[in-house]
């Protein structure tokens, strides 16, 4: 059946609801238009500058100006003349089966694995960057590529595996090619995961989440200027992005890499837990991660008794704080429910041990649920 739709004040004809539709027009240079779990979901993705050379991409709050043959600050989306084109669809940086507390999450499907996959490139530009080789490197020829449907056939065929996690780089800025795997993924029973920094415009948000089961948001530092001065962006939308998610329901889980003099007092960390729980609910893990020298930052790793300070500090507000990267495989690494104190889940590096909770995700002493299988 065909549909007619007027989308600010632009015609479009699609034809098949099913399948994803790139529509070119004069006025909006790309919308992206899906029919997902009922909902018909419209995003525009780009708009036409009053001059014939220029683009402005509306994926990110960055919403970049672009000269015909150039890209946008990512590095990957490219004025083609009418349209922005993702250069890396389809393009793998790095591909693994994983643990999937490795992404990190922790209350998602503990002790089962998960095909990892990222590309290139990243919209923001932080200096301490732990995987600066892959997302400060924009050459769409680095990797090998797989189609969407390649990648959900070899995610169907890996070991214990529940899913595919879009990670390693951002995967925002891989917004094409995430949305089409991760639709057929679903298709399949497979769940979507997304490790991201949360540095998306709010239309292109609304749809990553009605596709994507469980985020882990990077939360870099609860400071604007913090945000300004070494990573090239602002606080506000990846709050904005926590608080959507939260809201949808989705499942979430906020990672914190800490750095030592820029991030590690704990009246930020208060601050930041308490913003949590009062957003977020106390219920979403945080996980407290430590700094090692990487990229053009060369401080000394963040010592462990920061880590063991700031997760104090959070869990006056968060019932779930985790503490990531320490020397100690274990430390910090356990899940003890919140009403009982009773150890649910066992951690040791990545080897998970279930050992008080029930089959639905409950402490199995007083039944407060505590991971979500779904």
């Amino acid at each position: 059946m065909n549909i007619l739709l007027e989308v600010m004040s632009v015609t479009i004809w699609f034809t098949n609801a099913s399948q994803n539709m790139l529509i070119k027009q004069t006025t909006l240079s790309k919308i992206r238009i899906k029919f997902i779990r009922s909902k018909l979901i419209i995003v525009r993705l780009a708009e036409k500058q009053n001059d014939d050379d220029h683009v402005r991409c509306l994926l990110c709050p960055h919403s970049c100006s672009i000269s015909r043959g150039e890209r946008g600050l990512c590095g990957v989306r490219e004025n083609t003349g009418d349209e922005i084109r993702l250069n890396t669809y389809g393009v793998i940086s790095g591909f693994a089966l994983d643990p999937i507390e490795k992404k990190p999450l922790y209350h998602f499907y503990p002790g089962k694995n998960i095909i990892s996959a990222g590309s290139y490139g990243c919209n923001l530009k932080c200096d301490f960057c732990q995987n600066y080789h892959i997302s400060q490197n924009t050459d769409a020829g680095a990797g090998h590529r797989l189609s969407p449907g390649e990648l959900v056939s070899r995610a169907l065929k890996a070991e214990d595996n529940i899913g595919i996690a879009y990670t390693y780089n951002e995967p925002v800025i891989w917004y094409e090619y995430v949305t089409d795997c991760a639709r057929l993924a679903a298709g399949e029973g497979l769940k979507n995961v997304m490790v991201t920094n949360g540095y998306v415009n709010r239309q292109p948000l609304l749809q990553l989440i009605e596709l994507i089961d469980a985020f882990n948001i990077d939360l870099k530092s609860f400071d604007n200027q913090f945000y300004r001065k070494f990573t090239g962006a602002t606080l506000k939308p990846v709050l904005d992005s926590i608080i959507e998610v939260a809201a949808s329901g989705r499942h979430l889980e906020i990672t914190t890499l800490i750095i030592p003099g820029l991030n590690d007092s704990a009246d930020e960390m208060r601050r930041e837990a308490e913003w949590i729980a009062i957003n977020a609910g106390a219920s979403v893990p945080l996980h407290i991660s430590r700094y090692y020298p990487m990229y053009k930052r060369h401080e000394p790793p963040t010592p462990s008794e920061t880590i063991w300070r700031l997760k104090e500090a959070a869990s006056e507000y968060l019932d779930f704080v985790y503490t990531g990267n320490m020397s100690e495989p274990s430390a910090g690494a356990d899940t003890l429910c919140p009403h009982c104190n009773a150890t649910v889940i066992r951690r040791s590096g990545y080897r998970t041990v279930l050992t008080g909770l029930s089959n639905d995700g409950r402490c199995l002493k007083c039944s407060e649920l505590i991971v979500k299988y779904r």
